[in-house]
């Protein structure tokens, strides 16, 4: 992915500099996310604050939504930026909730079949390498029944000036944002991923070039 960013005119990198981005870009979150987090806040509680038994969240970052989930829920992480590790522990000591990390990514959940009752995702399919391959992760560990919520951001409506410049900055996106790509149409992706059924709805989120978002649950067809 490093080269394809590079002949769209964003620098080469090598390890020690993907390294190096990913530690900057833990930091920040930790530090610069709160505006968005306050203003994101009532969809997070409303989609979140309910949920029961195994919650699985792909890329849950430096933890901020562990506040919304109830203490009695089995939490397993799948974080693949190992300088979010801090942040997640400290974030879920602060808050007593037993936060269970593993190692993997969204195309490869370290979780069995049928095991989870819920997987959650926020801000992070838009920089899974394969989308169709993360979602037929989700769709494995779910229970049947099971359901997956989401909040993302999206790409905006083809041919508007926000699409274009979406477009433009994509490679500056991927290469300092963890492999973000700010013009996905991910809800066309989860729309045809094989649930049973899928609600949600597009919004105005608060965060300038990434500012279209989409929130709802997929539900895995009942055994």
């Amino acid at each position: 992915m490093a080269t394809a960013a590079a002949s769209q005119g964003s620098p080469p990198a090598s390890a020690g500099h993907r390294s190096l981005r990913k530690k900057i870009f833990a930091w920040t979150l930790h530090k610069f996310n709160g505006r968005y987090e306050r203003e994101i806040a009532a969809r997070k509680r409303k989609l979140l604050g309910g949920l029961t038994g195994t919650v699985v969240e792909i890329g849950p970052g430096t933890g901020p939504n562990l506040r919304y989930y109830a203490k009695t829920v089995r939490w397993i992480g799948m974080e693949p930026n190992p300088y979010m590790r801090e942040y997640l522990e400290r974030e879920a000591e602060r808050i007593g909730i037993a936060a269970e990390l593993r190692e993997g990514t969204a195309e490869e959940i370290a979780c069995a079949d049928d095991s989870a009752d819920t997987v959650v995702s926020t801000l992070v399919l838009c920089s899974v390498m394969d989308l169709r391959a993360a979602l037929a992760e989700i769709l494995r560990v779910l229970k049947p029944g099971g359901r997956f919520v989401f909040i993302e951001h999206v790409a905006a409506a083809p041919g508007t000036r926000l699409r274009q410049w979406q477009h433009r900055l994509r490679p500056w996106f991927h290469f300092f944002a963890d492999g973000c790509n700010p013009d996905r149409e991910t809800w066309r992706a989860i729309e045809s991923a094989g649930f049973a059924d899928v609600h949600l709805e597009h919004f105005d989120g608060p965060m300038p070039i990434v500012r279209p978002h989409i929130a709802g649950v997929a539900i895995k067809e009942a055994a």
